[in-house]
C-alpha cells in the first residue's frame, strides 16, 4: 500500500472511551449520614453547599429536605426525613427508608463533615466547567449566525464569573425562604453598619437620609445639563465610598466591604489625570485651574503631594476607554470583581457609550441595549451602578429651568431601566447668566438679592425612586473645589411622600 492509500485508509478501530463526570458517590453519602446523626454537620456546610451540587438526585433531595426540617427547629433523621421522600423508590435492594438507615449507621465523625463538603462542591464545580467547556466547543463547531466569536467569548465569561461568584453558572427559581433570610441579612448588616443605611452611603449625609444609601443591583441615573456638577457629584461619591472602604474578612478568606467599597470609575468623557486632579481639587481645597496652570504655592504643593499618598491606597479604578461597549464594560467589571472586588460602578456617560448595533440604526434603540444591559450588569454583579446621562436642550427654552424625567436624551429607556433618577440642578448657574450689564439699572439690585438667594448651593432632585420618596435635597455647592457637601441647615431638606 503507497503512502496516499494508507492516508486515506481509516485507522484501526478503537474502542469508544467514554469518561463519567466528576462525582463521589461515597463522600455524599458520608456527608448525608453524619448530618443524620447530627444536625450540627449541617451548619458546618450549609453556608456554602446546595443541593444542586451533589450528583446522585437521591442525595440532592435529601439534602434539601434535611435542611428544611434543621432550619425549622426540628430534628432530622431517617425517621422524620422518610415521609418527605418517595417511598417506591429503590436504591438498588434496599427501599429510601432502608438506604436511610444505612447511611446513618455507616456515619462517619462530624468533625470530617467540612472536608467531605468541599470535596462535593469541588467536584460540582469541575462538572459545571465541563458543562461549560463542552458547550463553548460546540457551539464553536456549529457557528450560529446569532453567535459571533466575541459574542459567544463574552457569553463564555459570563458564566464563568457566575462560576467564580456563586458556584453556579445557570439562573432559575429561588425559594421564598431563601428570598425572605436575604432581605433579613440586608437588615441586620443595615443595623450593624454606620449612619445604620441599608445601602452603601454616598457619603453625602442628607442624600442618605432620602434613599437609604445606594442599595445593591440598582441601576442610578445621575443627570444634569451641562456646567450644572453632575460629574462633580459623581466623583465626590465615588471618592467618599472608596475613602471610607472597611473590608471584613469573611469565613472562606474572601473580603466583603462593611462600610463603603471598592469602586470602578468608567471615564468616557475625561482622561484618568483630569479625573485625578479634579478629586485632588476636590479634597485638597486647590483650585484644579490653579494646579493645571502650575500657581500653586509650596504649601499647597505638600498638599498635593500628602493626599496623592492617600489616594495611592484608595481602591477607587479608573478605565478611559472612549467609547467603550456594553458588552466591554461588562467584561471588565466582571474581570475587576473577580481580581480586586467591586461593590459600585460610575459610568460617565451614557451617551458616550456604544451598543452592538451597527451605525446608521435607531439611536434610541442603542440606548435601550445600553441601559437594559447596565441593569442587568447590577443584577448579576450586585453592585449599584451610578450612569451619568444628558439631558435635552428642551430644558433651556423654558422659564422653568428645573429638569423633569421628560427631558431625559432618549428618556423611554433611561427612566424605565433607572431604579432612581437624580437630577443636578444649579440655579446659581442661570441666575448668574442673567446679570444685568448695566450696574446702574434698578433690576441690579433685584439680581444680587437673588444671586445672594442661591449663592453656593444646588439641588439634587430624586424625580423617581422605586423603594423611597421622591423630593429635592439641597446640597452646599463650593464651584472652585467642584464639590458637593451637607448645608449646616438641615431645613432645606424637603420631602414629598410618592
Amino acid at each position: 500500500m503507497n503512502d496516499a492509500a494508507r492516508r486515506l485508509s481509516p485507522a484501526p478501530s478503537a474502542e469508544p472511551h467514554y469518561r463519567e463526570a466528576p462525582n463521589n458517590i461515597e463522600a455524599e453519602q458520608a456527608l448525608l449520614g453524619a448530618i443524620l446523626v447530627n444536625n450540627d454537620a449541617y451548619y458546618r456546610v450549609s453556608d456554602f453547599l446546595k443541593p444542586p451540587h451533589f450528583h446522585e438526585a437521591l442525595h440532592r433531595k435529601i439534602f434539601e429536605v434535611a435542611g428544611d426540617i434543621i432550619r425549622m427547629g426540628k430534628t432530622a433523621n431517617p425517621v422524620t426525613i422518610k415521609t418527605f421522600l418517595p417511598s417506591d423508590e429503590k436504591v438498588g435492594e434496599l427501599t429510601v427508608a432502608q438506604y436511610l438507615a444505612r447511611l446513618a449507621a455507616e456515619a462517619v465523625s462530624i468533625i470530617n463533615a467540612e472536608d467531605y463538603g468541599r470535596a462535593i462542591y469541588d467536584l460540582a464545580l469541575r462538572r459545571a466547567l465541563i458543562q461549560i467547556g463542552e458547550d463553548m466547543v460546540n457551539i464553536a463547531y456549529d457557528a450560529p449566525l446569532d453567535m459571533p466569536p466575541q459574542a459567544q467569548i463574552e457569553d463564555t465569561e459570563r458564566r464563568l464569573f457566575d462560576l467564580a461568584e456563586n458556584g453556579r453558572y445557570d439562573g432559575g427559581f429561588q425559594s421564598f425562604n431563601d428570598a425572605v433570610a436575604l432581605a433579613v441579612d440586608m437588615a441586620g448588616a443595615a443595623f450593624e453598619r454606620d449612619g445604620n443605611l441599608s445601602g452603601i452611603s454616598t457619603g453625602i449625609v442628607s442624600l442618605d437620609g432620602k434613599m437609604g444609601g445606594l442599595q445593591r443591583s440598582d441601576l442610578i441615573i445621575l443627570a444634569g445639563r451641562p456646567g450644572m456638577g453632575k460629574t462633580s457629584l459623581a466623583t465626590n461619591i465615588a471618592w467618599n465610598i472608596a475613602a471610607s472602604y472597611d473590608p471584613e474578612v469573611m469565613p472562606d478568606g474572601s473580603f466583603k466591604a462593611k462600610n463603603g467599597g471598592v469602586v470602578g470609575f468608567y471615564s468616557l468623557e475625561m482622561s484618568s489625570e483630569q479625573l485625578a486632579t479634579r478629586i485632588m481639587s476636590e479634597q485638597t481645597e486647590v483650585s484644579s485651574s490653579k494646579i493645571r496652570r502650575g500657581d500653586i504655592t509650596e504649601h499647597e504643593f505638600e498638599k498635593l503631594v500628602g493626599f496623592s499618598q492617600t489616594m495611592q491606597k484608595v481602591p477607587l479604578f479608573i478605565d478611559q476607554t472612549g467609547g467603550i461597549s456594553i458588552a466591554q464594560l461588562a467584561a471588565r467589571a466582571r474581570r475587576l470583581k473577580r481580581q480586586r472586588g467591586l461593590d459600585c460602578l460610575v459610568v460617565d456617560y451614557v451617551q458616550l457609550m456604544t451598543g452592538s448595533k451597527k451605525s446608521g440604526e435607531n439611536r434610541v434603540q442603542e440606548i435601550t441595549e445600553i441601559t437594559t444591559g447596565l441593569k442587568a450588569l447590577g443584577k448579576e454583579l450586585n453592585v449599584p451602578i451610578i450612569a451619568l446621562s444628558q439631558l435635552s436642550r428642551q430644558v433651556e427654552s423654558r422659564d422653568d429651568k428645573r429638569p423633569q424625567l421628560s427631558d431625559l436624551r432618549e428618556s423611554g429607556s433611561i427612566e424605565q431601566d433607572a431604579d432612581v433618577v437624580l437630577f443636578v440642578f444649579r440655579e446659581e448657574y442661570y441666575v448668574k447668566n442673567a446679570e444685568p450689564r448695566d450696574p446702574a439699572d434698578p433690576k441690579y439690585t433685584e439680581w444680587e438679592a437673588q444671586m445672594e438667594k442661591v449663592r453656593g448651593t444646588a439641588d439634587v432632585i430624586i424625580a423617581k425612586q422605586r423603594h423611597g420618596p421622591t423630593g429635592t435635597v439641597k446640597l452646599a455647592f463650593q464651584a472652585e473645589f467642584t464639590r458637593f457637601a451637607d448645608l449646616a441647615d438641615p431645613t432645606f431638606i424637603q420631602y414629598e411622600e410618592p
